[in-house]
């Protein structure tokens, strides 16, 4: 059974730093790309960061140079270091993966919040 658990959200200061995980499990990591997404009220939801399997990552524009995505395949996880935080950030925040043959899977989501 796949499980995406993301943990790391909260309240923070515009200019502030948060670091998001997603905890995988179910699957074979190491051969998954990752990404993180996020949907602001009323607003779609939006891919944030990807990592490859390989390593290759992509970022939305919004967040280039503010975020960096990270993955630790030795623990299955998946990591949002997130910087230099605006109100326009606030968002739930979800791990999501694709699996070939298996379906597509969001985690359920962490709050991120930032305001003064």
């Amino acid at each position: 059974q796949v499980r995406l658990v993301e943990s790391g959200g909260g309240l923070v200061q515009p200019g502030g730093s948060l670091r998001l995980s997603c905890a995988a499990s179910g699957f074979t990591f190491s051969n998954a790309a990752m990404a993180w997404y996020r949907q602001a009220p009323g607003k779609e939801r939006e891919r944030v960061a990807r990592i490859s399997s390989g390593g290759t990552i992509n970022y939305a524009d919004s967040v280039k140079g503010r975020f960096t995505i990270s993955r630790d395949n030795a623990k299955n996880a998946v990591f949002l270091q997130m910087n230099s935080l605006g109100p326009e950030d606030t968002a739930v925040y979800y791990c999501y993966t694709a699996l070939l043959f298996a379906g597509n899977y969001f985690g359920q989501g962490t709050q991120v919040t930032v305001s003064s």
